[in-house]
Formats: structure tokens, C-alpha cells, sequence
């Protein structure tokens, strides 16, 4: 029996996770949270009044409108239109924060700690607005903020932000939207008809919540900030040389692309990793699946409808590479077991 990627008691990274990637995104709104969240976390004040969240959750809102202006799937949002309207200087600062007030978290904070149906058994925040005016931060979010993958969390979010309007901006059905990965450039993109690319976000900023801020392969803690020593690489499982006999499809696709700390990218070079692998890339791509739009078609259309299918494609995918390559690969150590 496979492991479950997600913990049956989830971990508080897994919580915040969960509510950023699983989420059913009819609005951006939640993205919006989730970053004003984490921007306020540094001025360590345990109560948020809703003027002083306004500041933050507009100007994310205004900064996302200004390249993709469908925020929402409903046709009409009268705290979009007064976004937009601050965008155009047609209304001052002042009278956004108030229609931010106002509209802004009408659904938003009872909906945020809610997926799959149900609240996540961690709360990041209490809503204390009919009593105080604002939201109170709990202990778990403090928690969280003090763990080594408060730092991720950010470009996390940003990416599933892109995403999803992405597939709300080309107006295509999910199951439509197919996304490529630019290997010169470290980008996912969707290819469109006429040749041109709608470059989406960062694919270390995609798949590092997925993996849960651990390497692929021997899952030390990576991360996704520019600069850090332990800068992730995006490797292909299965060797980009075998593009060349083109017997294996779509080698740059989101199913064959995991994230590698530096020592595993570096000593794996052209070789599969060993069967053992496959397991965990099957259950990485499966939690990917259990996740809304856009990524969880992309892989489908990639990897096969149903788990017997996508787990036959992966063996027969791995068969060939190791009839190719000869030669396999795995880390010298694995530190703990992360997924």
C-alpha cells in the first residue's frame, strides 16, 4: 500500500498548504489573505484590525489587476470595481481601504481555513470582528512563521495565484489549458495557438509547496529564494537526453519535473533514479491531481485519466529510459521521510 502524501495528522505547513493549493478558487481572494497574512507577520502584532488588513489584501488585489483582470468567476464584484478604480486614480487610497472594509472579506475569512468541505484542523486565525473589529492570529500561525518554510510560503502562494487566473484570463476550460515548462528560462508557460506563450510563474515556486520544501530525492530542506544556499534545482526525473530518441513524451511536462537540492542534482546527472523512485513521483503527481486547476488537468492530459493508467505510463517511461541510459541513480542518504 502507498504511503499518503498528506499526514493523517497534518502538519501546520500542511494546513497552510492545503488552504493556498486545494482550495476550489472561484475568486483570488483567499491568495490575497494568505499573503497579507504573511507580509503582517513581521510587525508581530497578535490582533489585526480590518483597516490595517484592508491595506495589504487591496493592493494585492490592485497589483494582480493590472496584468489579469479576472479576479473572480462570478461576472460582477463591486470590491473589484472599486480595485480597478483605484488603479485608474479615480478614487483615493483612503476610499479603498473603506470599500475594502466593506466588501472586501464579505466571504473570505469564513471561507479561508475551509477544505475539501470541512475546516482544516489548524487555524491560523481567530474572527473577531463583530467583537473587536478584527482578526486575532493564533499560536499555530506564530508557530508557522517561526518554521524554516515561512520563507516559501510567499512565493508559494504567489505562483498558485498565477496559475489559476492564468485559466481564468485565456477563458479556456481546465481541461483545455495545457502548461509547458521553459527550460532555459525556469518557467511554466501556456502555449498558445498562434506560436506565442502566456509565461505563468516560476516552476520552483509551483512545485515546492507540493513537495513540502524537501528535495525530491533525499528530502533535505530546500528553498525557492534567490540567492539561498539551498536554492532548489528543477530536475527531470527521468533525464532530458532522452528527448533526443523521442521515444518518451513530453520530458519538459509538469509529470517528469521535481525539485532537487543541489548535491542530488548535481551527482544524478543523466541517469533515471532507481524504481523505488517511481512510487514517490506517482504519489507526487497524484496529490498535484487532487488539486484544482490548472496543474491537476495538465497532468491528466500528460499521464493518463485514471492511477493505473498514469502508474503504467511512468513504469513503461522509466523501462525506456534505463533501456537507454544503462545505468541508475539514488542520494547516499535520505533524511527522514517527508512525502
Amino acid at each position: 500500500m502507498q504511503a499518503p502524501f498528506i499526514e493523517p495528522i497534518p502538519t501546520k505547513e500542511s494546513c497552510w498548504r492545503a488552504i493556498v493549493m486545494m482550495g476550489r478558487n472561484v475568486a483570488s481572494y483567499k491568495f490575497a489573505l494568505a499573503e497579507s497574512l504573511l507580509e503582517l507577520s513581521d510587525q508581530g502584532n497578535e490582533f489585526i484590525s480590518m483597516e490595517d488588513l484592508a491595506a495589504p489584501f487591496s493592493r494585492n488585489l490592485c497589483e494582480h489587476l493590472k496584468h489579469a483582470g479576472k479576479q473572480i468567476t462570478s461576472p460582477r464584484s463591486r470590491f473589484l470595481d472599486a480595485c480597478r478604480q483605484a488603479n485608474a486614480g479615480e478614487i483615493s487610497n483612503e476610499a479603498l481601504i473603506e470599500s475594502t472594509v466593506r466588501l472586501g472579506f464579505v466571504n473570505v475569512i469564513d471561507a479561508f481555513h475551509v477544505v475539501n468541505q470541512g475546516d482544516t484542523p489548524v487555524r491560523f486565525f481567530n474572527d473577531d470582528r463583530k467583537a473587536r473589529g478584527g482578526i486575532t492570529l493564533t499560536d499555530e500561525f506564530f508557530y508557522l512563521s517561526e518554521g524554516n518554510q515561512f520563507s516559501n510560503l510567499p512565493q508559494e502562494a504567489e505562483a498558485r495565484w498565477n496559475l489559476v487566473e492564468t485559466a481564468w484570463e485565456l477563458n479556456m476550460a481546465a481541461n483545455l489549458l495545457d502548461i509547458e515548462y521553459d527550460l532555459e528560462g525556469g518557467q511554466l508557460y501556456v502555449p498558445r495557438r498562434d506560436t506565442s506563450r502566456v509565461d505563468v510563474t516560476s516552476c520552483r515556486d509551483a512545485l515546492n509547496g507540493y513537495q513540502k520544501g524537501k528535495c525530491f530525492y533525499c528530502f533535505l530542506d530546500i528553498s525557492i529564494e534567490s540567492g539561498d544556499y539551498r536554492l532548489a534545482h528543477v530536475d527531470h526525473f527521468l533525464p532530458h537526453i532522452l528527448k533526443e530518441n523521442r521515444e518518451i513524451k513530453n520530458l519538459d511536462g509538469v509529470w517528469n519535473l521535481v525539485l532537487a537540492c543541489q548535491a542530488c542534482n548535481m551527482t544524478k546527472l543523466a541517469r533515471p533514479p532507481q524504481a523505488r523512485y517511481l512510487d514517490r513521483l506517482n504519489t507526487r503527481n497524484n496529490y498535484l491531481i487532487s488539486s484544482p486547476h490548472p496543474l491537476r488537468e495538465t497532468l491528466i492530459r500528460q499521464t493518463g485519466i485514471k492511477a493505473a493508467d498514469r502508474r503504467s505510463f511512468l513504469e513503461g517511461a522509466h523501462r525506456t529510459a534505463v533501456n537507454t541510459l544503462i545505468h541508475t541513480w539514488s542520494p547516499i542518504e535520505e533524511f527522514g521521510v517527508a512525502f
